[in-house]
């Protein structure tokens, strides 16, 4: 059996495509002010994302993944 070994992208990549789904959804400007906030307040992504899923029950976590991915599919 073999297994397939995944690459993770390179940091430009990953830049990239990170100012694109700001710069699309936000706008230059807010893509801009929320990076300036990021840095400004020494961001900790993983400590956020952490007590905002807390906070959220299974149903509507759910409810919400579907709804994106329904939405990606358009």
């Amino acid at each position: 059996m073999m297994t397939e070994m995944i690459v993770p992208p390179t940091t430009i990549e990953l830049l990239s495509r990170g100012m694109e789904c700001l710069i699309e959804t936000m706008g230059v400007v807010e893509a801009e002010y929320f990076i300036a906030a990021v840095r400004r307040e020494r961001f900790d992504y993983t400590k956020w994302q952490r007590e905002y899923f807390d906070k959220m029950d299974l149903k509507t976590f759910v409810n919400n993944a579907k709804s994106h991915a329904q939405s990606m599919e358009k």
